[in-house]
């Protein structure tokens, strides 16, 4: 049991962020992450949710949802601020739980990550393919649907699988694969093409939310929380709390924000504004865009792969289209590349503490980046969006984001009790309730989610206990001894 609660120090923490002979590069100021944040965040959440949920669970009154939301982020954020600013060092909340709830509870963090980060990198890549074959298409080039489509679907439904008679998504895994080699060049090369991609979004977001102001009809907003039509979720307030649930992933790029704190310039002043800031700017655009979504079509014509593209019809703007296209392949661009960043330095935080097998933590010594777990991770995640269809891979990924924000809420409230007087250059504002609030809100909306969705996360835990027990626990005490 001791074994188990093995924890690192403060101290621990503060020679891994100095290592600089084995350590990442810092090169990130606060304008970085903040874009970083923003391209992570901006992107399926927008580009594709926002529709879902408002269609089959809250209508309207996704605006509520999105708000809901950002409420937990908020708490979850303002503790991941804390963290980053007491612990510079790669790892997001793998690394906080180490040092406060132990080993054990640190791999349980390490190994939901994982799966949260591949399978929304894998999610976004299909999402990316679909625009990127209509937007061809607008153009008069079709792309054979053998080629653009995975070669299985699943019914949810019936629970069966079918044969869809096509070979791969081709341009899904392309995209994985040129952006892990971008990866692997640099931190600050694919930082600065998240800088561009980023600034295309956001100027084509604002311009699709100036222009919708124009035509929103407010009568389409009344209801504006729509009678719950029996199940739960199903509108009313309980579909608020599923849409909350679902579009959750929407906002994990802050969350990878603090897996670069090892590679940011200033990392106690710096983390707080890049969580924060992200959270705040990207909150903003997604309760304006639900507003115009619902305001300018009925909310049960949104449930489709491109509800922007609905909205542009509505509003007879079809000039506005490819405009819109290309924003949005910039978005989904930027949160697959935000994705790699973080599973990797994930990744290669567990490799240091020899959790995973050392050449997990192995850094280029030009790049100075962990290259061979991001070829590892680029090759899992371009077969995966090769083959799979969208939602099997996407149901998990907010659950294990949510299980992930709890443990950090959990991790400031031991802190603030075992560490007191720990420096801290950013303190979470109002004592023990933020971190309390952010327990609470985050399993709210996890208890909203659907029950296929518990089972498959315990499955995955599962697996994640016989390899910490067949390999981890020891090879990590084993390092600790010596």
């Amino acid at each position: 049991m001791k074994r188990l609660l093995n924890k690192k120090t403060l101290a621990d923490l503060i020679v891994d962020a100095a290592d600089g002979k084995h350590g990442l590069k810092r090169t990130l100021g606060p304008v970085s992450l903040v874009l970083i944040g923003a391209g992570g965040i901006i992107g399926a959440g927008i580009f594709v949710l926002t529709g879902h949920a408002a269609a089959q669970m809250a209508g309207p009154a996704i605006v509520l949802s999105f708000i809901l939301a950002a409420v937990a982020c908020a708490f979850a954020g303002l503790c991941y601020a804390e963290f980053a600013s007491m612990m510079p060092v790669s790892g997001s909340a793998y690394t906080y739980a180490y040092a406060t709830l132990g080993q054990f509870v640190a791999w349980i963090v390490g190994w939901d990550l994982i799966l949260e980060y591949t399978l929304g990198a894998t999610t976004v890549a299909i999402g990316w393919s679909g625009y990127l074959v209509s937007f061809l298409r607008d153009f008069g080039i079709v792309l054979p649907e053998a080629f653009t489509s995975p070669p299985f679907n699943y019914l949810a439904d019936q629970h069966s699988w079918i044969a869809t008679g096509a070979l791969f998504n081709l341009p899904a895994v392309i995209i994985v694969i040129l952006l892990t080699l971008i990866i692997v060049t640099g931190i600050r090369e694919s930082a600065g093409l998240n800088a561009v991609v980023v600034f295309i979004k956001v100027a084509i977001i604002l311009a699709f939310i100036i222009a919708g102001a124009f035509f929103i009809k407010p009568e389409l907003w009344r209801p504006f929380v729509p009678a719950n039509e029996g199940p739960f979720g199903v509108f009313g307030v309980s579909g608020i709390l599923r849409g909350a649930g679902v579009i959750f992933f929407a906002y994990i790029g802050f969350d990878a924000v603090s897996t670069l704190a090892q590679e940011a310039k200033n990392p106690q002043k710096d983390m707080p504004v890049g969580i924060l800031g992200s959270l705040v700017v990207c909150t903003i655009l997604y309760v304006a865009c639900s507003l115009v979504l619902t305001g300018v079509v009925p909310y049960r014509e949104l449930n489709g792969p491109a509800p922007f593209a609905v909205a542009l019809d509505a509003m007879d703007l079809h000039f506005f289209s490819p405009m819109l296209k290309v924003g949005a392949l910039a978005g989904l661009t930027s949160v697959i590349l935000v994705m790699f960043l973080g599973q990797t330095r994930v990744l290669f935080s567990m490799g240091k503490d020899r959790l995973l097998p050392p050449f997990v933590a192995r850094v280029h010594p030009k790049f100075r980046t962990p290259y061979i777990i991001t070829l590892i991770t680029g090759a899992v995640t371009a077969v995966l969006a090769g083959l799979l269809p969208i939602g099997i891979v996407g149901e998990l990924v907010s659950i294990g984001t949510l299980l992930a924000f709890v443990i950090v809420c959990s991790g400031v409230l031991v802190l603030r009790y075992s560490h007191p007087g720990a420096t801290r250059t950013f303190r979470a504002p109002g004592g023990t309730v933020t971190p309390i609030l952010g327990i609470l809100t985050c399993l709210y909306l996890m208890l909203g989610l659907p029950q296929d969705t518990w089972i498959r996360l315990f499955v995955w835990l599962t697996i994640g206990f016989v390899i910490y027990f067949g390999y981890s626990i020891k090879h990590a005490n084993k390092k600790k001894s010596a």
